[in-house]
């Protein structure tokens, strides 16, 4: 039996069973084994071919966003207008896939944008070329869904599920759960709340389906058998995603009104560039970028050309080895001015944390 019929098998057993305390460790389970098939299809064993193999694209820029969504829904329109109307940079290709518009520049960060082509459903089960567009979707900063505003819910909800299959959790924080495994001891669960789905049989059903039986797990909220799947796997990639409901000009001001509502979408028309200052700020905020200003000794800041870090990733150090990974040998202090610290300039170590725009220094040792 192939790898979709097992998936199909299983996925048609979970919808017959019944959800109950009765059936939570034989559904964890299956959870468990459609997991471990769906990590085949990704990682095939024996190592041949690449789940991105034939869409080698090179990283470019400070982050980078992937467009998905279903064929004709305007991505291409959005991405050539935006490209367009932001870019320095002319279109160019990339191997057999499709086009990228070139690398936008907003508030000094160089962004790179991927038309992934339209994506259909049955892409996790490696229909059409979705196993390795989804491949390159995993290694994007943003996700962008572009739907129809005519039928978004049903098309968000496939390429969701698409997504998910693929260990692509939208919008999501890693699970709260501490995993470590241990050469011998037995199982050791702890919980720091009351649990609504997890319990004892159940995490040992879901460990013994990856052949597991000496390990500490620390769940620290209510969490699910997926979120623990999640962490067992360890191969799961949280990335943050905008929806965008595209061809805004065919319905009411009533009707975008509630669309308005919706958490993470931003209404627009590709085609007449309506609403892209609103796409572009929350595309900004959910990138979370930290741009950083050099000032050469005796010089004034050089504000055209930022550094630009990733919130979380903002220490000196990793602001001096985006330059150059030789300056953090020779670093003595930094000088910063701004939000990040309480006296402008203070003279601060490796270990401190950057905040947006501000401007550093850097002394080296003599």
């Amino acid at each position: 039996m192939s790898i979709l019929q097992k998936i199909a098998e299983i996925e048609s057993e979970m919808a017959r069973t019944q959800k109950n305390k009765a059936t939570s460790g034989h559904l964890g389970l299956l959870k468990a084994r459609l997991a471990k098939l769906r990590r085949e299809l990704i990682e095939p064993k024996g190592g041949g071919g690449g789940a991105g193999e034939g869409f080698d694209v090179a990283k470019t820029g400070d982050a980078r966003i992937g467009f998905v969504g279903f064929p004709s829904v305007g991505k291409s329109t959005l991405l050539s207008n935006l490209a367009g109307v932001y870019s320095e940079v002319a279109a160019y290709e990339f191997t057999t896939l499709t086009t990228v518009p070139g690398v936008i520049r907003y508030k000094g960060a160089k962004i790179q944008l991927l038309d992934l082509p339209g994506i259909i459903e049955g892409a996790k089960d490696g229909k059409g070329r979705g196993k390795q567009v989804i491949a390159v979707a995993r290694t994007c900063s943003l996700i962008f869904i572009v739907l129809d505003v005519l039928k978004p819910l049903q098309h968000k909800a496939l390429i969701e599920h698409e997504l998910e299959g693929f260990g692509i959790r939208l919008n999501k924080e890693p699970p709260n759960i501490i995993f470590k495994k241990k050469e011998k001891g037995g199982l050791n669960l702890t919980s720091l709340v009351s649990q609504s789905e997890l319990d004892q049989d159940t995490v040992k059903t879901i460990l013994n389906e990856y052949k597991i039986h000496n390990a500490d797990i620390t769940l620290r909220y209510d969490a699910t058998a997926e979120d623990l799947i999640d962490v067992i796997e360890g191969n799961r990639v949280y990335i943050p995603c905008i929806y965008l409901l595209n061809k805004i000009d065919q319905i009411s001001i009533e009707e975008l009104d509630i669309i308005y509502r919706i958490p993470h979408c931003v209404p627009i028309s590709a085609h007449h560039k309506w609403n892209f200052d609103d796409l572009l700020e929350k595309m900004w905020d959910y990138l979370k970028l930290v741009r950083i200003y050099t000032k050469p000794k005796g010089q004034l800041p050089d504000y055209t050309s930022p550094v630009v870090l990733k919130s979380g990733h903002s220490a000196v150090e990793d602001f001096c080895n985006k330059i150059h990974r030789s300056i953090i040998r020779e670093f003595k202090y930094a000088l910063v001015w701004g939000t990040s610290v309480k006296h402008c300039p203070q003279k601060v170590g490796k270990e401190h944390v950057l905040n947006d725009e501000d401007v550093v220094q850097i002394l080296k040792k003599v």
